[in-house]
């Protein structure tokens, strides 16, 4: 994660290289002591990797991409504390049509709330991601169009109410914002 230093300029922090260089040594530590120990971890390792990998590289992407065509001021706009309806309702559009674990749009939520954008909608756009449209055919065929509909209907209604509790419990000075952390 980036911080901020005296002047409120966004530096690379060095805990993540620290934490690289930590990995490594232990590794090699391990190999010293116990090659077959460290294959086997090695060995799991790296198909988890290649499952981790597309995943990582859309978030890399969506990054790029965000950076280079949403600055600050598009952010504040659409997204930011004067964004009203339209916010609200890019958010939780945003979310409906999301896909991927939610992991992943921690980093890009995290990006765009230090470019300008509330977390009420943060909190929507995450809450939102519980309507899933490729099950809905099949949750109408098990439950039927009334109890998809009414089901859908909540979760986005409450996405909304978790939403302005957020921003009222930060008017409040009752949560510290989450560009503090």
């Amino acid at each position: 994660m980036k911080r901020k230093d005296a002047k409120g300029k966004r530096g690379s922090g060095k805990g993540g290289w620290l934490f690289l260089a930590i990995v490594v040594l232990m590794y090699a530590i391990s190999a010293i002591i116990d090659w077959d120990l460290t294959q086997r971890a090695l060995d799991m390792f790296i198909p988890m990797a290649d499952k981790i990998a597309p995943t990582l590289i859309l978030v890399f992407v969506l990054m790029f991409v965000i950076n280079l065509f949403l600055n600050p001021k598009k952010i504040e706009k659409y997204l930011g504390k004067q964004s009203g309806l339209k916010g609200w309702f890019l958010t939780i559009t945003a979310g409906v049509l999301s896909t991927g674990p939610v992991y992943a749009w921690y980093t890009i939520l995290a990006d765009l709330k230090q470019q300008g954008m509330k977390s009420a909608l943060i909190v929507a756009f995450i809450y939102s991601r519980a309507v899933k449209l490729p099950l809905l055919p099949l949750m109408i065929h098990y439950f039927g169009i009334t109890y998809t509909s009414l089901l859908c209907l909540y979760l986005i209604g409450f996405s909304i109410v978790s939403g302005i509790v957020m921003q009222r419990l930060e008017a409040k000075g009752l949560l510290s914002s989450v560009a503090e952390h």
